[in-house]
């Protein structure tokens, strides 16, 4: 009987060590991910922003190539960071052919540098775990 309630007291003793942990790597993944950014979190968004984070610039063609992507769905998610201030848009010709080139803005570069610092908090709290 004396060993059934020694075990009890320690499994009672494990649970209540326990919730404290879950309960703050529940909070902080709740604030990380209450804090992320919705404009770059999208999957499109994101990996047009963290081209254009190691390139200089980007022709729409090189996007499009470089995502697998449609024409369409650069246009609108470019046009989504671009009314974000998250990447500039110049339009011009090379010869007669029109070329649209991005370019990350230094606010693009924050919020990419701040979303990339949520995501590795998030993950760095569920490795604790």
């Amino acid at each position: 009987m004396a060993r059934k309630n020694l075990a009890i007291a320690k499994e009672n003793q494990s649970e209540k060590t326990k919730k404290p942990q879950t309960l703050k790597i529940a909070k902080a993944a709740e604030t990380v991910s209450t804090e992320l950014d919705k404009i770059i979190h999208e999957r499109m968004r994101l990996g047009i922003i963290s081209a254009l984070a190691a390139n200089k610039s980007l022709s729409f063609t090189d996007l499009k190539n470089l995502l697998n992507t449609t024409d369409g769905n650069i246009s609108v998610h470019a046009r989504k960071l671009e009314d974000a201030g998250y990447l500039t848009c110049e339009k011009s010709f090379n010869g007669r052919v029109p070329l649209t080139e991005y370019r990350i803005t230094s606010e693009g570069r924050n919020a990419l540098e701040k979303y990339l610092n949520h995501m590795e908090a998030l993950i760095n709290a569920m490795k604790r775990k």
